[in-house]
């Protein structure tokens, strides 16, 4: 075993995704695991193995491919009403926040470091987070989870579900985006920007 608990030639492909932006590359061009025969929650190691991943999934990837590279690995759940969660994986250049992500909608994915607080990388989705009725569905953000406290279970490498992540995620306390009088004037999602976020989609 390598570092990290890799094997060498799966760490030599994460040392080959030098950049975030590779590291996004990398997780568009893998196919989107809608989970048929069940729920998920591969690790980096099975998300390599298996050429396919989800929302939660691929953030835990980017998490270990940023790690690889020198970062923090670090995610940040983004909660929805009548929608899925969202879970980005952190990076932090310049005193900058960006993002990298999997998703089957194409502006839910890989987000620049441009953004000076969490918030307003939190709100850099809010246009693009909707549900197929067309309501915007993006609500609350987490504080960054920096996934070293999962160490004890290996969770780069782990051949069993990593559920633990997902239920802490889950429980931990989140920020509010709106208020209750923004959220009551909401308009639908316009048809057209719609239409282009599911472009590429499976």
């Amino acid at each position: 075993m390598s570092s990290n608990g890799f094997h060498p030639r799966e760490l030599s492909l994460l040392h080959r995704l030098t950049t975030p932006e590779r590291i996004q590359r990398f997780l568009d061009d893998l196919a989107y695991n809608k989970e048929t025969a069940g729920p998920t929650s591969r690790s980096p190691r099975r998300v390599l193995r298996d050429r396919t991943a989800q929302c939660l999934e691929g953030a835990l990837f980017g998490a270990a491919a940023l790690r690889v590279q020198g970062f923090e690995p670090l995610l940040l759940d983004l909660e929805a009403v009548r929608d899925d969660d969202h879970v980005l994986a952190l990076f932090r250049q310049r005193g900058c926040w960006g993002a990298v992500a999997k998703s089957n909608y194409a502006g839910l994915r890989f987000r620049e470091p441009v953004y000076r607080s969490l918030r307003e990388l939190a709100m850099s989705y809010f246009e693009h987070y909707y549900n197929p009725d067309g309501e915007k569905t993006l609500r609350t953000y987490s504080r960054p989870v920096n996934l070293r406290r999962f160490d004890r279970i290996d969770w780069m490498t782990a051949d069993q579900d990593l559920w633990p992540i997902s239920d802490y995620l889950f429980a931990i306390p989140h920020t509010p985006l709106l208020t209750s009088g923004i959220v009551r004037n909401l308009n639908r999602m316009d048809a057209r920007l719609m239409a282009a976020g599911r472009v590429g989609s499976v």
